[in-house]
């Protein structure tokens, strides 16, 4: 009986023994009038990092929206367009402050946001555009801003997965009126659960300050007095002890997603038929998630992906459903790139410290599966 192969993971954090020392500095002594000081920290790095005026660490991207939409007045008759092709985690805020999210298709080579079809989406009720760049790749940042402004419509960036990607020189998440980052478990840079809300927008960084704080303002004089009813998705001090020292780690850490992405690529796109993640002039992929999208006429399904990783013991995930394809929202027929693509699409392993024996063997999955469409040597 043939022995298995050691299993490939899609994707781990990269943990070593800065994050251990500041985590267990944390446990020690971060708490009283030290409760906050690794909070600060890492709001301060990461805002340098980006570019931005203000951040606010926050348990999770979906934090991050819901509060920044909540401070916009995002509520009930209200609509937010965002792309049919995303995690749920992207519309779940708009659906919680009573919102309508709206759906609209993506492009075929950058799987994000089209912007054509934003425009022609926007009623008197949208009160705003939520630009996902998934997996790293980057929305046309230019024409929806330009869209925005025409319009009188603020631009967010759910940023979540682009950590690293640069868009004309500014950094994903920061030409937006917010942006919103994730620091979950499978992300570039890592707390664990956790996000960010950054923004250049003063008065909204207010808001938003008061709403993660259960309302209360901080120039209030008054102890434990609300100013309004606001929400608790406040990140540990432990968690952003591991997020500064992730920071300090940054370029290394986007570097190897890059390397990786990179060689992928390279071994690849050779293949007719086959394509990944686009790099646009003028920008940078932070490599997320590398992804293959295998051309319709060669009929080789995500299905027949999965199946063919999963003989080898690796793991590969789909891409997301369309969300309009799911049992709580009405379908989008029109959709049809967003229905398409993630029926021949396969996100393959990219962790920090995957070998290159890793990566070969990831590889020849993808060449074997297609030989028997057309001829890889």
């Amino acid at each position: 009986m043939e022995k298995q192969k050691p299993r490939i993971h899609y994707t781990k954090p990269s943990i070593t023994e800065l994050e251990v020392a500041y985590a267990s500095d944390a446990a020690r002594n971060g708490w009283g009038e030290h409760c906050y000081d690794y909070i600060v920290r890492f709001e301060e790095a990461f805002k340098t990092h980006l570019g931005v005026q203000y951040a606010i660490a926050t348990s999770s991207c979906t934090g991050a929206l819901h509060m920044g939409m909540a401070a916009l007045g995002i509520g009930p008759g209200d609509e937010v367009i965002l792309a049919d092709t995303n995690w749920i985690a992207t519309a779940a805020p708009i659906v919680h402050l009573g919102a309508k999210p709206v759906f609209v298709d993506i492009l075929p080579d950058s799987w994000c946001l089209d912007p054509e079809l934003v425009e022609q989406a926007i009623t008197p009720r949208t009160k705003a555009i939520l630009a996902v760049h998934l997996y790293g790749n980057l929305c046309a940042m230019d024409k929806l801003l330009a869209i925005g402004e025409k319009h009188g419509v603020p631009v967010i960036e759910d940023a979540a997965e682009a950590i690293g990607s640069v868009y004309r020189g500014r950094r994903a998440g920061s030409m937006g009126r917010f942006g919103a980052f994730s620091f979950h478990g499978t992300k570039t840079l890592t707390t664990g659960e956790g996000g960010m809300f950054v923004t250049n927008d003063a008065e909204l960084y207010e808001r938003v300050l008061t709403l993660s704080n259960h309302g209360r303002a901080r120039g209030q004089t008054k102890q434990f007095w609300p100013d309004m009813v606001g929400f608790k998705y406040k990140m540990s001090n432990i968690q952003a002890a591991i997020g500064c020292a992730q920071v300090e780690r940054i370029d290394e850490l986007i570097q190897r997603k890059r390397e990786i992405l990179a060689h992928y690529k390279t071994e690849l796109e050779k293949l007719p038929g086959v394509a990944m993640n686009p790099e646009q002039p003028d920008t940078i992929n932070g490599a997320w998630m590398p992804t293959v999208v295998i051309d319709r006429e060669l009929g080789i399904t995500r299905e027949a992906l999965q199946a063919a990783f999963v003989a080898d013991n690796i793991d590969a995930r789909v891409l997301f459903h369309p969300l309009s394809s799911l049992p709580m929202f009405k379908p989008a027929s029109g959709n049809v790139v967003a229905q398409d693509i993630p029926q021949r699409a396969i996100n393959l392993p990219s962790y920090h410290d995957i070998t290159q024996c890793g990566l070969d063997r990831v590889v020849k999955v993808i060449h074997h599966i297609s030989a028997g469409r057309f001829n890889t040597q």
